[in-house]
C-alpha cells in the first residue's frame, strides 16, 4: 500500500515513504500525505529535526506514479490540483522550522530530486543515481522545482541535468552538488546528524533555519516572471508530446517527440 509512515524518537522524526512495489513512486494521495505531515510535525516543537527517507533501500523516490497521469493529470484541472500538492511538500520540506536531512539510498528521480533539493541536508549511499527526466516525458516542470534545481546546481549544470535527462551517479552528484556527502550506511549517518543537531539549542536551530528561509524567499522576487513560467508549464500538460511520454513510459519505448 503506498503510502508516507513516520515515527518520533529523541526529538528526531523519521519519514518513510513507502511504496517500495513501485520504487516509492509518489501517488497523489502520498503527495497529500506528506504535505499534511509536514505540518503537523512543524507545529510539534519536539521535534528537532526531520530525516525523509524511502522504503527499503532501492530508492528514496522513484518520481510521481505515472499510472495515475492518465486519470490525474490529464487535463488542466487534475495537473493544477496535481501541481498544488507538490508544491505544498516543497515549500514544506523548504520552510519547516527546524532541520530536515534527505537520507538517499537508490533511485532519485524526478519528484523525488526535487523533494530532496528542498531539503536542508542531502546525503546518499554509494549505489544511489540521480536523474531528471521531464524532458523524457514531456512534462512541465513548475517554477519552484526549477529554483530548487539551479539553486543546488547552478546555471549551467541544472541545465544539462534538465535538458539532457541523464542519469547522474553518486560520485557525479557529489561533485554537482546535489548531495554533501556519500556513506556506505546512509540511513545511519542521516539520523546520527539528526541526533546531533538535536542536542543543540534549538532556539538557535531556529533562528539559523528562518534566516536561510528568508534568503531564498528574498533571492526569488528577482527571479522572471512566475505567471509566464506557469504558462510554458500549462502548454506542455496541454502538448501532444505529454500524450506520447505517457504512451511512450507505458509501451516501454523511446518517445518520438514533434514540439506540438
Amino acid at each position: 500500500m503506498a503510502q508516507v509512515l513516520h515515527s518520533v524518537e529523541g526529538g528526531v522524526a523519521t519519514i518513510v515513504l513507502a511504496n517500495e512495489a513501485k520504487y516509492n513512486a509518489m501517488t497523489l494521495g502520498m503527495w497529500r500525505q506528506l504535505g499534511a505531515l509536514l505540518e503537523q510535525l512543524g507545529q510539534d516543537e519536539s521535534v528537532r529535526a526531520v530525516v525523509l527517507r524511502g522504503q527499503g533501500d532501492k530508492a528514496f523516490v522513484s518520481g510521481a506514479d505515472i499510472s495515475e497521469f492518465e486519470q490525474q493529470r490529464s487535463n488542466p484541472d487534475g495537473v493544477a490540483a496535481y501541481d498544488r500538492a507538490v508544491d505544498q511538500v516543497q515549500t514544506a520540506l523548504a520552510q519547516f522550522p527546524r532541520p530536515v536531512i534527505a537520507a538517499i539510498s537508490g533511485i532519485c528521480f524526478g519528484g523525488g530530486l526535487g523533494m530532496a533539493l528542498s531539503c536542508d541536508l542531502r546525503y546518499c549511499s554509494a549505489g544511489s543515481r540521480f536523474r531528471m527526466p521531464a524532458a523524457r516525458l514531456g512534462l512541465g516542470y513548475a517554477w519552484r522545482g526549477m529554483r530548487s534545481l539551479v539553486g543546488a546546481l547552478g546555471a549551467m549544470n541544472a541545465a544539462e541535468a534538465f535538458f539532457t535527462a541523464r542519469t547522474y551517479s553518486a560520485e557525479q552528484a557529489l561533485k554537482l552538488g546535489i548531495v554533501q556527502s556519500v556513506h556506505e550506511d546512509v540511513f545511519a549517518h542521516a539520523q546520527q546528524t539528526a541526533a546531533l543537531i538535536a542536542e543543540n539549542a534549538p532556539l538557535t536551530i531556529a533562528a539559523a533555519k528562518q534566516a536561510m528561509v528568508a534568503m531564498r524567499q528574498a533571492d526569488a522576487s528577482h527571479a522572471a516572471d512566475v505567471a509566464s513560467v506557469d504558462a510554458a508549464v500549462a502548454r506542455c500538460f496541454a502538448s501532444q508530446d505529454y500524450i506520447e511520454g505517457r504512451k511512450a513510459f507505458a509501451e516501454k519505448r523511446p518517445p518520438q517527440f514533434r514540439g506540438q
